[in-house]
């Protein structure tokens, strides 16, 4: 064994719960409601073909050249236009996915033991990007409206230990689908403005509503207050990697600069594809075909466990877009080990207890359905609610 010294953040760099647990999903008979894909269905195909042959015929060789760090001025000028406030394309840098975009936030205002606040859950991938600067990550209780704005006072802290962001999913939430109502939001903003805690505004699902839109986002009431970031993972294609962040002025140097030492700039050529097919409106055709197929899914695995878990002590929330629901368990049960007897049936989940900060509930389970078929969902929530009595048998 190679005996090498690593640098202390590296033992902050643990696998994502989410992907170790896709590895089951290669086994055959497996369906997954495990992971956050997209469905395939909803790629649009055509346009990409189109496009690509088009970026090669018109100025194949920019695409294919170094690029500019800050992104395509077209697609930057294209995410500004899509925003529903007063955006500066100069204020959009193009990121190598939303993940990407976390993991800038990090370097750019996080240190060893920084104190940052997080929705209780919170997004695992987002703990995971921020865990290498060794932050000190705090739970904020939270409710169906969002994060419990007197509990976010109460652990902002004060002086050098005063948080230095709070990250937030105010739309769909991942994990649990919720989705933050007007009033929290004026609350938080106004709180966080009060307290000069910058808010990190995260909304890859927030196009993805079902029957309205979502209130305005957090960055749209106080955009010298929040960093925006955005995402085309879920309106287009995750393949791509195409993300952005929206700063203020003041700060967007220094994501630029945190940019171009991580990787010079995204791809250049799939910033041209990506602007050439949504130009002349294409997402307004495109994204109600994709609320359409989720919406449908949604409602089948919502009337799946409404008829599968009858009798049984289990909770879950009833998302109005987005792509996942949490599941809450009788009490006393381990969504850990209820995974192994739900893999014996041939379904996989992901366990709650990842997407926590601290003091996780170890009942908690998130289900995701826009990429199993409807017959496959009834098959698994069937499954899922006979591991759970199998297990409350057995205790």
């Amino acid at each position: 064994m190679t005996n090498w010294t690593l640098a202390a953040r590296a033992a902050k760099m643990n696998p994502s719960a989410i992907r170790e647990i896709l590895k089951l999903t290669d086994r055959p008979g497996i369906i997954s409601l495990a992971g956050g894909l997209p469905s395939p269905k909803a790629f649009p195909l055509n346009a990409f073909t189109e496009a690509c042959a088009t970026v090669m015929a018109r100025d194949g060789a920019s695409a294919l050249q170094y690029s500019t760090s800050e992104g395509f001025a077209p697609l930057r000028q294209a995410v500004a236009d899509l925003l529903p406030w007063d955006v500066n394309p100069d204020q959009v840098l193009i990121t190598t996915g939303s993940q990407q975009a976390l993991d800038l936030i990090g370097k750019v205002f996080l240190d060893k033991d920084s104190r940052m606040l997080v929705e209780t859950p919170t997004y695992l991938g987002a703990l995971q990007a921020f865990a290498p600067q060794e932050p000190v990550a705090v739970s904020v209780a939270s409710d169906d409206e969002g994060i419990v704005i007197d509990d976010f006072a109460a652990k902002a802290g004060t002086g050098a230990d005063k948080a230095r962001l709070a990250y937030v999913l105010p739309n769909f939430q991942n994990p649990t689908g919720r989705t933050m109502s007007e009033a929290r939001r004026a609350a938080l903003v106004a709180k966080a403005a009060e307290l000069n805690i910058p808010l990190i505004e995260d909304n890859p699902y927030g196009d993805l509503w079902f029957d309205e839109e979502p209130p305005l986002p957090l960055a749209a009431r106080n955009p010298e207050g929040v960093v925006y970031m955005g995402s085309f993972s879920k309106v287009l294609a995750p393949g791509l990697r195409l993300g952005y962040l929206v700063a203020p002025a003041a700060v967007y140097s220094k994501f630029l600069q945190a940019k171009q030492a991580a990787d010079l700039h995204t791809p250049g050529f799939n910033q041209r594809v990506v602007s050439e097919v949504i130009k002349d409106g294409f997402l307004d055709r495109h994204v109600p075909t994709i609320r359409t197929l989720y919406k449908a899914q949604r409602d089948t695995m919502l009337a799946a466990l409404e008829r599968e878990m009858a009798g049984l002590d289990v909770q879950w929330t009833r998302p109005v877009g987005g792509m996942f629901l949490w599941v809450t368990l009788p009490e006393g049960m381990n969504a850990q080990n209820l995974l192994a007897a739900a893999v014996e049936r041939k379904v996989a989940f992901v366990p709650g207890a990842p997407f926590y900060a601290d003091n996780a509930d170890p009942r908690t389970l998130r289900l995701s359905y826009v990429t199993a078929s409807s017959d496959e969902i009834n098959t698994a929530i069937a499954a899922l609610a006979d591991a759970i009595r199998s297990t409350l048998a057995g205790a």
